[in-house]
C-alpha cells in the first residue's frame, strides 16, 4: 500500500476529483494548506502599502490506495492538476505499513 499526497492550485480540485472517480479512484482527504516552492509568494497592493504574500493558498489531496493503482492514480492527478505554469504542486508517494478499517476491523487492502 502506497499513500499519495498531492499539492495543488484550489481551482484544479474538482477537475482532479472528477478524473480519479472516472478511474474509480473515490475515497480522499483534502486539506486546505498555505505554502510556497519556487514562486516564493507575490507582492500585493492593499489600500495604498505594498505588502509580500509568503504563503500562497494549495489543497492537499492525500489517498492511500493498493500498489497496483498507484501509478493510474499519480497520472491522473497530474493530467488533471496541470495548468503548465508555476506553482501548478507536487506529488508525493509513501509507504503505508498498514491500514486498519476502525469499524470492522479489516485490515491492509480490504480497509482501504
Amino acid at each position: 500500500m502506497k499513500k499519495i499526497e498531492a499539492i495543488i492550485k484550489p481551482f484544479k480540485l474538482n477537475d482532479v476529483k472528477t478524473a480519479l472517480n472516472e478511474a474509480g479512484i473515490q475515497g480522499m482527504t483534502v486539506t486546505e494548506v498555505k505554502g510556497f516552492g519556487r514562486q516564493k509568494g507575490h507582492t500585493e497592493i492593499y489600500r495604498g502599502s505594498e505588502y509580500t504574500v509568503d504563503f500562497l493558498p494549495k489543497v492537499k489531496i492525500e489517498i492511500v490506495l493498493p500498489d497496483g493503482q498507484i501509478q493510474e492514480a499519480v497520472q491522473t492527478i497530474i493530467k488533471a492538476a496541470k495548468t503548465g505554469k508555476i506553482g501548478d504542486g507536487k506529488v508525493f508517494i509513501l509507504g503505508v505499513e498498514e491500514a486498519i478499517r476502525i469499524r470492522t476491523d479489516e485490515r491492509g487492502d480490504s480497509a482501504v
